[in-house]
């Protein structure tokens, strides 16, 4: 299994990081794609990178609550970090305006920075959306480059939602809301076919059902394997061999 979408560099972690890496290794993980949040992050990340160089792979981008006043800076050391490091993609990157929307222009610039970052890159991109799904097609459209592609990170959205980030060129990324009860992908994995997903876990936020409300970790894909294979009636080898596939084909 390819994970997509796991913080493994949070504090979180700082007791167990490695025994954590060992249930997912066991567990059937071959890599782990890390999101990167700022310039904070970097650090943390960048040495799970080297220590695990065929297994962590890293991303570079700035999340869209971390965008503040100084966003420009941020960017521009994302920037250079993509001069120098062959990152697998620029994210996580896009829309939040959920918890607050005081720099909703500022996610606007910042987004599309890096989109243009990430077609100079030839990179594909991670979409962190909330609350925000049709701002950022609005901006995906307004970027106009039909080679730029890339995960809808954590989606949730209803099934016009996804029909339209499959059109857009993007994958949807399938993690732990799949299990909850009141989630509504329960109305969508069953009608979007299987090449279009891929999956992750968002780690350590929004554990699966039955650890929801707890600290989630990489281990736990596999249950949402399990649960996206009951939706489409089909085996969970053959939902791990389609995701897998098309994790991979994202890289350059």
């Amino acid at each position: 299994m390819i994970e997509t979408h796991a913080h493994i560099y949070s504090d979180d972690y700082n007791d167990d990081r490695a025994a954590m890496l060992e249930r997912a290794w066991m567990g059937g993980v071959e890599q782990i794609w890390m999101p990167n949040c700022d310039s904070g992050t970097i650090a943390p990340m960048m040495e799970l990178a080297r220590a695990f160089p065929e297994k962590c792979l890293p991303m570079i981008g700035l999340h869209p609550t971390y965008v503040k006043d100084d966003f420009e800076k941020e960017l521009q050391i994302m920037e250079e970090w993509l001069d120098k490091y062959p990152f697998i993609a620029v994210g996580e990157i896009g829309m939040d305006l959920y918890w607050d929307v005081t720099y909703r222009e500022q996610q606007e610039k910042a987004f599309l920075y890096q989109c243009k970052l990430a077609r100079k890159h030839d990179l594909w991109i991670d979409i962190h959306s909330r609350n925000a799904f049709r701002e950022t097609v609005a901006l995906i459209e307004q970027f106009g480059d039909s080679q730029l592609n890339g995960i809808f990170h954590c989606f949730t959205g209803n099934l016009d939602e996804a029909k339209k980030a499959i059109e857009l060129g993007f994958k949807l990324g399938i993690g732990g809301v799949s299990t909850f009860k009141n989630g509504g992908l329960d109305k969508v994995i069953p009608f979007i076919e299987l090449e279009h997903l891929v999956l992750e876990t968002d780690a350590p936020y929004l554990a699966p059902v039955p650890y929801r409300g707890k600290r989630n970790e990489v281990s736990y894909i596999d249950i949402v394997a399990q649960r996206v294979a009951d939706l489409k009636q089909i085996t969970k080898t053959e939902v791990i061999a389609a995701t897998t596939q098309n994790a991979l084909s994202l890289l350059r």
